[in-house]
């Protein structure tokens, strides 16, 4: 089952963090720093304002086991999406 953007829009995530304002790979750093403070199953939201977070933040969960639920794109930043798996 593919996960869609309006799917996406409705997720309520256990923690936000908004990384808008930092260059790759900041948001990366913020992910790897912030997934130990959600419990397994929960989701963590990472704003970003790059378009190369999207590909940086796959390859990192896919290295991690971590899934990568996909993003909404909000024009000027991007909502990614992270549900913890271990």
């Amino acid at each position: 089952m593919s996960t869609t953007a309006e799917d996406l829009a409705n997720v309520k995530a256990t923690k936000t963090v908004d990384a808008r304002t930092c260059a790759c790979p900041g948001p990366l750093l913020e992910a790897k720093k912030s997934i130990g403070s959600v419990k397994t199953g929960e989701v963590l939201e990472i704003w970003a304002g790059s378009q190369d977070t999207r590909d940086s933040l796959t390859r990192w969960c896919k290295k991690t086991g971590n899934e990568f639920m996909g993003f909404v794109d909000e024009g000027a930043y991007d909502r990614l999406f992270i549900r913890r798996q271990k």
